[in-house]
């Protein structure tokens, strides 16, 4: 078994940044998300977003490559919220493309705070730029 130490941090919008992450929604998708992430064998430290954007700090296993694992979470997660849960007005979709920065583990906690704490950011207009 080999020992691996990655830390990223993803973030990826809705589709047109249309605010689809309802209070409805937010937590059977984060649920979706964390299972699908360990099916994979991957670690999410943690999970935020606002109704039109999401954020993650995951670890993810060398033989993962990153856009496999973005593909599968975005893809899945879509399929599971528009066939699986019950029909809504607005279709669910993700925009293309993504954001990914590779953390130390120094920064860990402080990219896990940043995440936890996205809608208080976004409400007062704190946004951190890093």
């Amino acid at each position: 078994m080999a020992l691996w130490r990655l830390f990223y941090h993803f973030v990826w919008s809705t589709k047109y940044r249309k605010p689809l992450i309802t209070l409805n929604i937010e937590p059977q998708l984060y649920h979706y998300i964390i299972g699908k992430a360990n099916a994979l064998n991957c670690i999410i430290h943690a999970i935020n977003g606002t109704e039109n954007h999401i954020h993650l700090v995951v670890s993810v296993p060398p033989n993962l490559a990153i856009s496999d694992f973005v593909k599968n979470i975005k893809g899945s997660s879509s399929h599971y919220l528009n066939n699986v849960l019950p029909p809504k007005e607005n279709k669910f979709a993700w925009q293309a493309g993504y954001g990914v920065f590779s953390l130390g583990r120094t920064q860990l906690e402080r990219a896990i705070a940043y995440v936890d704490n996205q809608k208080q950011h976004h409400s007062k207009g704190t946004l951190n730029n890093e």
